[in-house]
């Protein structure tokens, strides 16, 4: 069975991706020597880990539907993260949805025109 182990952000100003995610997730970065790759840290208690890579084309266009995995990470309050995320150069790619019975999600753009996914665990969302 493939298990997921690591992911990459492709950022076309990492230093602007690096300032977005540490706002909105609270993410920690730490460059490899003289590497353009960053190592991601994303909790004590993270299952996985990622980095962070030099894009090496042209970003997304915005509205572009998604070409790649959609990583998405769990939130306290998929509201305050969504707003956290628009306040620090972001934007929303697909508004807050409610998944019965399992809580709330929302998607969005980063700086560099990546899409992750916001989920807040809410049993009770209908």
């Amino acid at each position: 069975m493939g298990t997921p182990v690591h992911f990459t952000i492709n950022a076309s100003d990492p230093a602007r991706a690096q300032a977005f995610y540490s706002a909105v997730l609270d993410w920690k970065f730490s460059q490899l020597g003289d590497m353009p790759y960053w190592g991601i840290e994303t909790g004590e208690d993270a299952t996985i880990g990622g980095g962070m890579v030099q894009r090496t084309g042209d970003a997304p266009a915005a509205g572009q539907p998604a070409n790649s995995f959609v990583l998405t990470v769990l939130v306290e309050d998929c509201d305050a993260t969504a707003e956290s995320a628009v306040a620090n150069g972001g934007a929303i790619a697909v508004a807050k949805t409610t998944l019965p019975g399992l809580g709330w999600t929302v998607h969005i753009s980063d700086t560099e025109g990546n899409i992750f996914g916001a989920m807040q665990h809410d049993p009770s969302a209908a």
